[in-house]
């Protein structure tokens, strides 16, 4: 990820700015009219059928009372392990599940109360980038038929021939050719077609985008070009992102901020810098142990942390803290209490009894 440009300078330029700025430049405006999306307690749970003839049911506790918010403007990296819950958290935001309990609020309505009429006015304020790119996109669509699409739909640009321009406009601001309008997703590679789910997502002229795992289907030099697009993108039009990722090197370059799941529930929330290089759960700390160091030195002297065992089953949940079975200074606590989110610092927060 080294092609991945000034990641930091960006960032801490961007913080400065709004701690100095503001919203909508009014100097210290309150946290509160600066958050753009605020999850409070979201609980997903599926029910699923088990035993041989499926006569007994089960559920599995895919998210489990998760919270945080994001601030208009920047990108909260959401990271963990495969199954964690990250890509349901997602979906639940985007409304694509419906949550089992719990609040998504955002720009101030709480999208799990409104109805399907509403639904649709907010929703192409919300869109979402997809990790497979390919199965993202109607293969038997064109390129500029995909980008379209949306804008007709709502009626963004009702006028075909304005359609038809915006399309060539969008194509062209997320590095692709105009004549790529008229080629089908086959036709491409996969990170033309992920630029294609970036300009269609675009098109809906949205204020937040759900990026889920952008950049994981994508060759390495790929996945910088991609980065630094997202980067361009939300400078020119003042995007936020949940930036969705088990990639901790990617997630380090992109985000302002970074939330750590592990089986259903967030054990820690901090900015950036704080959560790499001063890392207070025991599971954060595994998995940084667990990225490469580009310097020989520094990566044969380096501490690891080895977990044991395997992540439990979302079906039957560890008692008290879910991470202890394979937490390494795990004590009696830990077993029979859930921890909650605890604050140890400026704005950095993590579920853990001895953190």
């Amino acid at each position: 990820m080294s092609a991945v440009r000034g990641a930091e300078d960006r960032h801490g330029s961007a913080a400065a700015a709004r701690a100095m700025e503001g919203v909508g430049g009014h100097v210290g405006a309150p946290h509160e009219m600066d958050t753009i999306l605020d999850v409070r307690d979201l609980v997903k749970h599926f029910h699923v059928t088990t035993g041989f003839f499926g006569s007994a049911t089960a559920i599995v506790r895919a998210v489990d009372g998760v919270s945080f918010s994001i601030r208009r403007g920047e990108t909260l990296g959401l990271v963990g392990e495969s199954g964690c819950g990250k890509t349901t958290t997602g979906r639940c935001i985007l409304q694509l599940e419906k949550p089992t309990s719990g609040q998504v609020i955002f720009e101030g309505q709480d999208l799990t109360k409104l109805d399907v009429a509403e639904l649709r006015r907010v929703r192409r304020k919300i869109q979402v980038i997809f990790q497979d790119p390919y199965s993202s996109l109607n293969p038997r669509m064109t390129v500029g038929q995909i980008v379209a699409e949306p804008m007709a739909v709502h009626g963004i640009v009702p006028e075909a021939r304005r359609r038809h321009d915006r399309v060539r406009e969008l194509l062209s601001r997320v590095g692709l050719l105009p004549q790529h309008a008229n080629r089908y997703p086959h036709e491409l590679s996969g990170g033309q077609r992920q630029r294609v789910g970036i300009a269609r997502a675009l098109a809906m002229e949205p204020s937040l985008i759900v990026c889920d795992e952008p950049v994981s289907a994508l060759d390495v030099s790929i996945q910088a070009q991609i980065i630094n697009l997202l980067e361009d993108l939300q400078s020119e039009f003042g995007l936020t992102y949940l930036f969705v990722a088990h990639d901790l090197a990617v997630v380090r370059h992109i985000s302002d901020r970074v939330a750590v799941m592990y089986l259903g529930k967030i054990v820690e929330i901090a900015d950036r810098q704080t959560v790499y290089e001063d890392p207070r759960h025991p599971y954060t700390r595994a998995l940084l142990s667990a990225v490469p160091i580009p310097d020989p030195v520094l990566e044969e002297s380096r501490e690891r942390v080895v977990l044991r065992g395997e992540v439990p089953s979302p079906l039957n949940p560890p008692s008290g803290c879910v991470f202890h079975p394979r937490c390494p200074i795990a004590v009696d606590r830990c077993r029979g209490e859930v921890p909650p989110l605890r604050t140890l610092g400026p704005a950095h927060e993590a579920a853990c009894h001895l953190a």
